[in-house]
C-alpha cells in the first residue's frame, strides 16, 4: 500500500541518496527514493561510477532510470583506482573515500541546497563531505536491524576475542540471539585481516550519524536493544527509524519496459508450482555447484526457474565483472534436453521482485540478502537458505530459527551443497507438512508488513518522526 502524502505541515525537502558499490545497494535505495516522491519530497539517487567498469552495476542503473523517470539518477565521476592487489573490499571501501570530492562538488553544484543526505552503511567517510557542508547525514541500513545491533557492537565485541574463524563457541552480542562464529560475516572471521579493519572503521562510525533508517518491523529484540543503547558502549546511540518494508513491488513504475519471457513461462506453469533460484545481483557458485545444483533439480521432479552466472575465477571477489555462462559447458551434458519442459535457465539475471510475486512460485532458493528476503516476505513465499557473503549468515540465522520462515541448505560454510540435500530441501518446502507451516507463518509476517506500511501503520509515523528530527536538527534523541 502506497503511503498517504505529506500532511500539511510537512515541508517538501529535497533528499541526496548515496548508496555503495553494487547492485544490492542500489536497489533499496531506490525503494526509499519512491517513498520520498510519495510523500511528496525530491530525491536524488548520487551513484559512484566504479574504476572497474562494472557492466553490471551500469546495466542496473540503466535499468532502474528508465523504471523511475520521476527519480534523477545522477553518475559521479570515477575517483582513481585504488590498489588493485588489495582485497576487494578493501578497494570498495577505498574507492568511496577517493569518491569523497567528486561528491563534495556535486553537493555544492545542487541548484538549491539538500535537506539530508541518507548514506548507505559502508559510505561512511561521506560523513566528512557532509560536516564539511553542514549537511545533516542519516545513515539507510538496508539490512535487518539484529545486524545493525551486531554492527554497531563489534568494534567494540571483538578485541576481546580471537578471531571468529578460529572460535568454536558461539557469539553473544546485544540484539541478537547466540551466533556460531562460523556465521558472523565473512568479511571480519580473520580480526588481522586488513578487510576486516576496513569493516571495523564503517562500523564504528556509523554512530556518528544523526540517525539510522531500516526496513525493518519484525524484531523487537533489536531494536529494544539499539532504543536502549546498549550496542554502541560509551555514546549515544543513533537513532534508529523503523521505514519499511519498503520493497520492489513488481510492478512497473516507467513506460518503456517490456515484459521479460521468464514471465510468460511462469503464466503457463500451475500455481505455486516452480521453485526459483536466484543469488542476487552478483552471488555465484563455482562449476562443480553449479552441476549439483543441476542434479538436485532434476531429481526433485519440480518445475524450476534458475538464474545461473560463470563461475568466480576468486571465490573471494565478489565484486569482479564476469561473462555470460556458457550453459552447455557448465551444465550436466542433456540436462536442458532432459527438463526443457519443467524447467526454465536464465543468463545473469531476472526480475526477481516480478518472479516471486507471480502466482506460480512456491519456493525461493536464496542468498539471504535482506532485500531478497523482504521481497520473498512481502510475496509470501518460503525460502531456502544458501548464504554466501556479508551479514548473509546471520539473516539466514534470523530467517530460520528466529521468524521460521525458510530452511538451511547443509553445507553451505564450505559452498559445496550436495545434490540430494538440495533435492530434499526442494521436496521438504514443497511437498510436506513442515512447507506448509513455512507458509502459514508467512501469511502472519506478510500481514504484519502490509499494517506497518498501511496508512498510518508503523512506517508512517517512522517516517514522520524522522521527519521531525531533522527538523529539530537532532534534538530528538
Amino acid at each position: 500500500m502506497a503511503a498517504p502524502p505529506p500532511a500539511a505541515t510537512e515541508k517538501k525537502k529535497t533528499f541526496v541518496l548515496y548508496p555503495s558499490l553494487g547492485v544490492g545497494h542500489l536497489n533499496p535505495m531506490v525503494e526509499l527514493a519512491k517513498h520520498l516522491l510519495r510523500r511528496g519530497h525530491s530525491a536524488v539517487v548520487a551513484v559512484v561510477d566504479p574504476p572497474d567498469g562494472d557492466p553490471t552495476s551500469a546495466a542496473a542503473v540503466a535499468r532502474l532510470a528508465e523504471a523511475n523517470p520521476s527519480i534523477a539518477f545522477r553518475l559521479l565521476p570515477a575517483p582513481p583506482s585504488p590498489d588493485p592487489a588489495a582485497h576487494p573490499i578493501k578497494r570498495a571501501h577505498d574507492t568511496l573515500r577517493l569518491a569523497n570530492p567528486a561528491l563534495r562538488a556535486f553537493l555544492r553544484a545542487l541548484p538549491a541546497p539538500a535537506h539530508a543526505i541518507l548514506l548507505d552503511m559502508f559510505c561512511v567517510d561521506a560523513l566528512d563531505v557532509a560536516a564539511d557542508l553542514a549537511l545533516p547525514a542519516y545513515f539507510f541500513f538496508a539490512s535487518a536491524a539484529s545486524d545493525l545491533a551486531v554492527f554497531l557492537h563489534m568494534p567494540y565485541l571483538y578485541p576481546g576475542l580471537p578471531s571468529f574463524k578460529d572460535m568454536g563457541e558461539l557469539v553473544r552480542s546485544p540484539g541478537m540471539r547466540p551466533v556460531r562464529a562460523a556465521d558472523m560475516p565473512l568479511s571480519v572471521q580473520d580480526k588481522e585481516s586488513d578487510m576486516t579493519k576496513a569493516r571495523m572503521y564503517q562500523f564504528k562510525r556509523i554512530a556518528e550519524g544523526r540517525g539510522v533508517l531500516v526496513f525493518d518491523w519484525l524484531e523487537p529484540t533489536a531494536l529494544k536493544a539499539l532504543a536502549d543503547g546498549v550496542c554502541v558502549p560509551g555514546r549515544p546511540t543513533p537513532r534508529v527509524f523503523c521505514v519499511g518494508p519498503l520493497v520492489n513491488d513488481g510492478k512497473k513504475s516507467g513506460g518503456g519496459e517490456t515484459r521479460h519471457e521468464c514471465l510468460a513461462w511462469l503464466d503457463a506453469q500451475p500455481e505455486r508450482s516452480v521453485v526459483f533460484l536466484c543469488f542476487g545481483s552478483i552471488g555465484a557458485v563455482s562449476a562443480a555447484q553449479l552441476r549439483e545444483i543441476a542434479h538436485g533439480l532434476e531429481s526433485s521432479g519440480h518445475r524450476f526457474l534458475w538464474v545461473v552466472r560463470s563461475p568466480p575465477a576468486d571465490p573471494a571477489d565478489v565484486f569482479q565483472p564476469r561473462p555470460e555462462p556458457d550453459l552447455d559447458a557448465l551444465l550436466p551434458k542433456g540436462f536442458t534436453e532432459r527438463t526443457r519442459d519443467r524447467g526454465m535457465v536464465l543468463k545473469m539475471w531476472a526480475p526477481q521482485a516480478e518472479v516471486l510475486r507471480h502466482a506460480a512460485t512456491g519456493a525461493f532458493v536464496t542468498h539471504c540478502g535482506w532485500n531478497s528476503a523482504l521481497e520473498a516476505i512481502m510475496a509470501g513465499v518460503p525460502m531456502i537458505c544458501y548464504p554466501m557473503y556479508a551479514e548473509q549468515a546471520l539473516n539466514k540465522v534470523f530467517m530460520v530459527e528466529e521468524m521460521k520462515i525458510a530452511v538451511p541448505l547443509e553445507g553451505y560454510e564450505k559452498r559445496m551443497v550436495k545434490a540430494g540435500e538440495i533435492e530434499a530441501k526442494l521436496r521438504l518446502v514443497m511437498e510436506t507438512e513442515e512447507g506448509t507451516e513455512l507458509r502459514e507463518t508467512l501469511a502472519t509476517a506478510r500481514k504484519m508488513a502490509s499494517d506497518a506500511i498501511g496508512d498510518g501503520g508503523s512506517s508512517d509515523v517512522a517516517f514522520a518522526e524522522f521527519l521531525g528530527d531533522l527538523e529539530n536538527g537532532g534534538c530528538n534523541n
